[in-house]
């Protein structure tokens, strides 16, 4: 019988997300030992009777007893100690985000883990199948409105002119963003605009070939309330922004970084991010003003000379997080059936079943088949 240990988050204070006990209620019938982690759910008002009631299966034991068993299920990809922790050989499903992590890829391959990255898996269109867009988009949009109604004194006048959104990135997350800025990321908030009959928004999408004409930018960036980066590059080690630009912006400007990709040194060259200078935050401090000590963080060789106020987080989904977790667990269910019924070596595109195949592609194997098909076209 396999096992499966779903540990807890504790990289904030504010990370309160577990999986909701429906999920577990769902995996009964499945011939499983679950192991939760101590404490599973309370930051989301959930008692330990909760789950029992939900499945009479589960043991709740320590974060080290829980990352020990066959199959581990946490969202947030552990820490590396606690990788450490795991069996050699043993399954991760987690948001490893394995593009940007290169030194977790090492990581796993080190500890013969089998990775799945959450993040990762798609259909046979290419599309993610365990995403909160509106998670990440929408929440992240609503605070920095917030923001900007406190940084642009003229933000309820009846007088000014349209607050302009540019958005970097034309992907699902920039979409997103489109649709939620143009209700003032809040409904409440829109309702009441259109009370005061202020006027509007206007929303613009950089793609690249704006991106890279720096004489176009400097024109949008001059007129841009709101600055948006929900990107996707190619190449982590170069911006997209870069920190002169963003003396343009207007003094009360906000930047929202929806991507929050971190910097790396430890890979050479070193990973930034898209806007050149931007710290970033976190559940505990997702809005940072330009005197904030985090910009210490930077590493050097960095330019941070022009600032503004980032709006930032490397987890939005989790300022909703039971709303986030009712999704994920939706989308997962079926993900982490398939794991604990095959063995590794039947995860393959080749498969006749749906979910298979997806499941191949959030592994390390497809990724890095994948990087190489990039590399050699």
């Amino acid at each position: 019988m396999k096992t499966l240990g779903f540990p807890r988050m504790h990289k904030e204070k504010n990370e309160k997300r577990d999986f909701l006990p429906n999920i577990f209620k769902m995996l009964k019938a499945d011939s499983v030992e679950i192991y939760l982690e101590k404490g599973y759910g309370s930051g989301m008002g959930m008692k330990e009777e909760d789950y029992l009631k939900a499945n009479n299966n589960i043991r709740f034991v320590s974060n080290k007893e829980c990352y020990e068993k066959d199959i581990i299920v946490v969202l947030r990809s552990p820490e590396f100690m606690e990788i450490d922790y795991m069996k050699n050989g043993s399954t991760l499903i987690s948001m490893l985000h394995y593009p940007t992590r290169a030194t977790r890829v090492k990581k796993l391959k080190e500890k013969n883990i089998f990775g799945v990255s959450m993040d990762s898996l798609r259909n046979d269109f290419l599309e993610r199948i365990v995403v909160n867009y509106n998670g990440t988009s929408g929440n992240g949009v609503e605070l920095a409105f917030q923001e900007l109604s406190n940084s642009f004194k003229d933000f309820y006048s009846k007088d000014r002119e349209p607050i302009k959104v540019s958005i970097i990135g034309m992907g699902m997350v920039g979409l997103y963003a489109a649709k939620s800025a143009g209700k003032y990321g809040n409904l409440e908030l829109n309702k009441k605009m259109n009370q005061l009959g202020t006027k509007g928004i206007t929303v613009t999408m950089l793609p690249r070939s704006i991106t890279k004409d720096r004489h176009e930018l400097i024109k949008i960036l001059k007129n841009t309330d709101i600055l948006i980066d929900a990107s996707t590059r190619d190449n982590s080690s170069k911006y997209i922004i870069s920190n002169s630009l963003l003396a343009q912006l207007k003094p009360h400007s906000i930047i929202l970084d929806l991507t929050a990709d971190p910097y790396l040194i430890d890979t050479d060259p070193i990973q930034v991010k898209a806007i050149e200078g931007i710290p970033t935050g976190t559940l505990d401090k997702p809005v940072i003003y330009i005197n904030d000590s985090i910009y210490n963080t930077i590493p050097e060789g960095v330019n941070k000379e022009n600032k503004r106020i980032v709006v930032s987080c490397n987890a939005w989904p989790g300022i909703k997080p039971k709303e986030c977790m009712q999704l994920y667990g939706i989308q997962l269910l079926p993900i982490i059936q398939q794991v604990i019924k095959l063995n590794k070596k039947d995860f393959k595109c080749s498969s006749d079943d749906y979910f298979t195949r997806a499941i191949y592609r959030g592994t390390i194997e497809y990724f890095e088949k994948y990087e190489k098909m990039v590399e050699n076209k």
